[in-house]
């Protein structure tokens, strides 16, 4: 039993150690120039994604650019007060930051909310979910319920991650709104101004939290 072992032991150490026949090499080469030709079709696939992901990137970076001039514009001396994540149970939704002049808010315009989105979600949901949060500030009439929600349904565009809806609290109480770096539109309302913050500013929202973040004290 020992000596068969032993030469079963021998063959296989012979065969691990003896030179590779002409058909054997060939099967090698084979085998080595296909790992080569998969090692190149994924460094090149890893190329192009990475690509794609850097243009993309670098595609947001220049539309947010244009906020900070933007908010200025509006904002004198326009500093960040707090920023923070929003998330919903487990999701993220965006990020908030929010400027005031000096980086002091005053609890009254000009200010700007700038949201960056973590997340797609659609314009109308968007625009829903506001009015919602609008009501739970007061009293808001049917009319101005309708004619708020509709404004804002063409304000808000669907929006994927790394998309950008700035909103500015004027001093002469108008909101203007940009996305991704480009204007949306002006609503000539107080009001309307006035409850569209407060769903993140008002001592009565939904997410005190979150508030308290956007204020630096979270």
């Amino acid at each position: 039993m020992v000596t068969k072992t032993h030469s079963l032991h021998r063959q296989l150490m012979d065969l691990f150690l003896s030179t590779p026949s002409n058909s054997t090499k060939t099967k090698w080469k084979l085998m080595e120039n296909s790992a080569s030709k998969v090692a190149k079709v994924f460094s090149f696939i890893l190329f192009v994604s990475l690509s794609i992901s850097g243009l993309a990137m670098s595609n947001n970076a220049v539309a947010q650019e244009p906020d900070a001039k933007h908010i200025n514009s509006y904002v004198p001396n326009a500093k960040l007060v707090g920023k923070g994540m929003f998330s919903y149970y487990f999701w993220d939704v965006y990020t908030g930051e929010l400027y005031a002049p000096d980086g002091a808010y005053q609890n009254q315009p000009p200010f700007a909310l700038k949201l960056t989105y973590q997340r797609d979600l659609e314009g109308k949901k968007i625009a829903q979910r506001s009015i919602d949060e609008m009501k739970k500030q007061g009293d808001v009439s049917a009319d101005e319920s309708d004619k708020w929600l509709s404004l804002m349904e063409a304000i808000f565009p669907d929006v994927s991650e790394g998309d950008v809806i700035t909103g500015i609290a004027t001093k002469e109480g108008t909101s203007v709104f940009y996305v991704n770096g480009e204007k949306a539109d002006e609503i000539d309302d107080k009001a309307f101004t006035q409850r569209f913050f407060d769903i993140w500013l008002s001592d009565k929202t939904s997410e005190p939290k979150f508030r308290k973040k956007l204020l630096g004290n979270g």
